[in-house]
């Protein structure tokens, strides 16, 4: 029996289609012994997404972006957010968004990227799914000063760091985005062995 099997939709309403689709949905679920439940979800539609860290294993540093985030702000982050560069797909696909975003992002054009894993970062709520790409990456390939377009509201501080540093900047806090999270430790078990 599948997920499709144990669901019957009833009603879908929109409740927003301002910047992204939020929906409202009542819908029976099959319960693991058999009884149905009605239950009622909001689901917040951005589209897919994907991240990328990019790498330098003889100097043994990461590229990394700070930029400020509305949602953290409001939620008591008074800071910047420290992050691997990343964007929507709009329709693109994943390693061909990555590879714009993180030229716009970060000022590198490059080479060969490898996609590690998916995931959805919040699915109790967020339809989103990333797509998760690791990019080696020497100082010739810094093709423009990153910074993001401003046009979309972006005013991004390109950042390089020791691979130890910004380890130690997931624990003291400093680090506090899970796509990066997820990203440098899949590096420090991966690739900075």
């Amino acid at each position: 029996m599948t997920v499709s099997d144990r669901i019957r939709i009833k009603d879908v309403r929109v409740l927003s289609d301002n910047h992204y689709l939020l929906k409202t949905t009542t819908f029976e679920y099959r319960r693991g012994n058999g009884e149905w439940q009605t239950q009622h979800r909001e689901t917040y539609d951005r589209g897919n997404g994907a991240a990328l860290l990019p790498y330098n294993l003889a100097q043994r540093t990461v590229v990394l972006v700070r930029q400020f985030r509305f949602p953290a702000y409001v939620n008591g982050y008074d800071g910047l957010m420290i992050e691997a560069a990343a964007g929507l797909l709009d329709n693109a696909s994943p390693e061909a968004r990555i590879r714009a975003e993180a030229e716009e992002e970060t000022g590198y054009r490059l080479g060969t990227i490898s996609k590690v894993f998916e995931a959805f970062m919040s699915p109790g709520a967020v339809t989103e799914k990333l797509h998760f790409f690791i990019a080696e990456y020497e100082p010739a390939m810094r093709v423009g000063s990153g910074g993001g377009l401003a046009s979309e509201g972006e005013d991004i501080e390109v950042l390089e760091l020791a691979i130890d540093e910004a380890l130690t900047m997931i624990a003291d806090g400093r680090i506090a985005d899970a796509k990066t999270i997820m990203l440098l430790q899949y590096a420090a078990l991966h690739i900075f062995k």
